[in-house]
């Protein structure tokens, strides 16, 4: 450390902590060419990026000090994505400037806001925060950043998929244009480098030297597991390994309450991290983690994204990680500062090719293999108690009790309660199903699948079987994977499956995969061709019409494409559309004029015109229709025929005075309502009408209210 150019302070804060010499990101940043520059860096989980950026920005508010002054706005600005990130970035930085007397303010989410304002307003020379909590104290002008001299993005690919690109741009859009930008990541993508484009000027690109052989502290493990061992393989895996702090990833908050339920039953000290978790939650169970009452984390992507565990030493994929920049960074929780640890993958045969993907694109080499049995487990903890610091220590005074024990009970007694309390508190192991590694092997030619044996299942058509639906099923109940898997023929009512000679007798005779539907070994191979059905009849001629009874052509019925002529090659012989408008006019004016009428006679077209003029009126049939009614013209109402003898059509109606039946005498229809007073029956009085009478100049005098 001495040949770097390290204020004192900052050097004795190192020395104390057990720093002999810098990690390769520490040294990178330290370097003449990035004093004062913008730093765009990616380095592995646990290389010391934290330590390494509060050297790197140190300079700039130290100005050749060692100890700083009170100040009135913040000096420097550290944004995290999590909570967890934030406050460990926070307590590394602590002790880091504890010797140059550096105030440090947090801004987190999930934390009491007039707190923290209360520690801005005392003067802060460092704040770290993550973005939303940190725009919100900018907007309500808690948090002035106008005279910031440096900021850090830390982490910064893992805020842009958590989608505060828009936070960082307001935040670094309240800072000075000159100030420091330095960008820290484990991985540079695309969206990265493009971020710096944005953000940073000049910036100086540090690729250490861990980033190009990944995580060489790191056992890289792949288990091949069947579906339905997924979750014994991982409480073997935690027996086998009996790690001092263990992380097992799942990818959704479900799982994570499902395998912490599943945990908790047999006897693991497990906590879990997700989404749901209030921060008061999260600190706990990070604090059970660090003080030893727990010693296994369940928990998602995001919620481990950038936390130190001390003592991690084993890393479960219970889930497989999206992409291999997800792989890596939930690797780089164990093997940090030049500690072992173990990853290990749960891989099912339907995530084989998928998990050969994460590891070529990590570059890194994984041990494929099984999970380990519960024989394995055993014999492993039978090792540990063997080995157990208690059994060789000297009696001390425990001696006199010890010799009561042998005295009364043996040795052999006394031995065997030594291991029934030993494995007290601990599960049985799991026992778990034989499960063949996938091997890579090259695409086969259809129809060359080499010897099998045929089976049959209770399940068709009828039970809608498909073979997609099938085939997850078959691998499961029988550990084994598709590529031993031949034929899937499904029938009516059973369906027939291929399966390899070597994989056959993992199924037996019969085997229920599912409840209800049974697989059965066949003797021989079964009958595979549908049968043929029976030829149709052909269909008897129906008899031709005569040319009389057949009915003339519509040429407007819907649906029936109209008969088109031979389509003439050359151009020149083509008729243009305008010749051939008139014929067609023509065609139709045949098939829907109606027959000419008598009074329409003599007003035939003029020739070489195709529409019918209306027959005008003239003068004199105007004044022989002034005076009448304007239906007079019409024989329903009186209209004469062609003779003018035409009675009205409506005299034949007893409404309109028609004569009965029995040659009485015509009254009409309203004759017997009580309205018509004149022509009621004798003897009975007019009704009162319920109007009163009009006076001689036609007012009607006010109406009389009811009682």
């Amino acid at each position: 450390m001495t040949t770097h150019d390290i204020a004192p302070p900052l050097a004795a804060a190192l020395a104390g902590k057990g720093y002999s010499h810098l990690t390769p990101v520490q040294e990178a940043v330290l370097v003449p060419d990035a004093a004062g520059r913008d730093l765009l860096v990616s380095s592995q989980t646990g290389s010391g990026k934290t330590v390494a950026f509060g050297l790197a920005i140190a300079p700039d508010f130290l100005a050749g000090a060692d100890l700083l002054a009170p100040a009135d706005r913040p000096l420097a600005l550290i944004v995290a994505p999590t909570r967890e990130l934030a406050l460990q970035v926070a307590r590394e930085l602590e002790w880091l400037y504890a010797g140059v007397g550096a105030r440090l303010a947090t801004c987190v989410g999930g934390m009491d806001y007039r707190s923290e304002r209360r520690a801005l307003e005392r003067g802060a020379h460092v704040v770290v925060g993550t973005p939303g909590r940190l725009r919100d104290h900018i907007e309500r002008g808690s948090l002035d950043l106008t005279g910031l001299g440096a900021c850090v993005l830390d982490e910064a690919d893992e805020m842009l998929d958590l989608g505060f690109r828009e936070d960082l741009e307001f935040i670094l859009a309240s800072t000075p244009d000159d100030r420091r930008t330095l960008m820290f990541s484990a991985t540079v993508p695309k969206a990265i480098a493009e971020l710096a484009k944005t953000f940073q000027k000049d910036a100086l690109r540090i690729q250490t030297a861990g980033e190009a052989k990944q995580h060489v502290d790191i056992e890289y493990r792949a288990l091949s597991v069947s579906v339905r061992d997924r979750e014994p393989a991982i409480f073997n895996l935690l027996r086998l390994y009996e790690a001092r702090t263990a992380i097992v990833f799942c990818k959704t908050r479900v799982n994570v309450n499902h395998l912490l339920a599943r945990m908790g039953n047999r006897g693991f000290q497990a906590v879990a991290l997700s989404g749901e978790l209030s921060q008061q939650e999260r600190m706990h169970a990070l604090q059970a983690l660090r003080d030893g009452r727990a010693r296994v984390c369940i928990a998602t992507d995001v919620a481990a994204r950038g936390i130190d565990l001390p003592g991690l030493e084993l890393v479960i994929h219970a889930d497989l990680p999206t992409n291999s920049e997800t792989l890596l960074h939930r690797s780089g929780r164990t093997g940090r500062a030049g500690a072992k640890g173990v990853s290990a993958l749960i891989v099912t045969p339907a995530d084989y090719k998928k998990a050969q993907r994460l590891l070529q694109g990590a570059r890194v080499v994984a041990e494929w293999g099984k999970a380990p049995s519960a024989e394995e487990v055993q014999t492993r903890e039978d090792a540990r108690l063997l080995e157990h610091p208690a059994l060789t220590t000297a009696p001390g005074e425990d001696a006199g009790m010890a010799a009561q024990l042998l005295e009364r009970f043996g040795p052999e007694q006394v031995a065997a309660a030594v291991i029934r309390l030993w494995r007290e508190g601990r599960s049985a192991p799991e026992v778990l199903s034989e499960a063949v590694a996938p091997q890579p092997s090259a695409p086969r030619e259809r129809g060359a699948f080499g010897p099998s044996v045929w089976f049959e299942l209770s399940v068709g058509h009828t039970g809608r079987a498909e073979a997609r639906w099938l085939l997850p099923k078959i691998c499961e109940a029988g550990g084994i994977t598709k590529d031993s898997i031949g034929a899937i023929r499904v029938r009516e009512d059973v369906t027939f499956v291929q399966i390899a000679t070597e994989a056959a007798p993992r199924f037996g005779q019969t085997l229920e995969i599912e409840p209800g539907i049974e697989m059965r070994r066949l003797a021989g191979e079964p009958v595979l061709e549908r049968p043929e059905r029976a030829p149709r009849p052909a269909p008897s001629p129906r008899p031709l019409r005569s040319e009389e009874e057949r009915p003339a052509p519509d040429l407007f019925q819907p649906g029936r494409p109209a008969e088109k002529a031979p389509r003439p090659k050359d151009r020149a012989e083509r008729p243009r559309a305008a010749d051939l408008r008139p014929a067609a006019a023509e065609q139709v004016a045949k098939v829907q004029r109606p027959a000419p009428r008598e009074e329409d006679r003599g007003t035939e077209p003029a020739a070489g015109t195709t529409e019918r003029k209306k027959a005008r009126w003239t003068t004199a049939d105007r004044k022989a229709a002034k005076g009448k009614p304007r239906a007079a013209g019409y024989l329903s109402h009186g209209a004469g025929g062609e003779g003018g003898s035409r009675a009205d059509r409506s005299t034949g109606y007893r409404s309109h005075g028609a004569p009965a039946r029995d040659g009485a005498e015509p009254k009409p229809r309203a004759a017997g309502f009580r309205s018509q007073a004149d022509k009621g029956k004798p003897g009975k009085p007019a009704p009162k009408s319920g109007f009163p009478k009009p006076s001689d100049d036609g007012r009607r005098g006010p109406r009389k209210p009811k009682r």
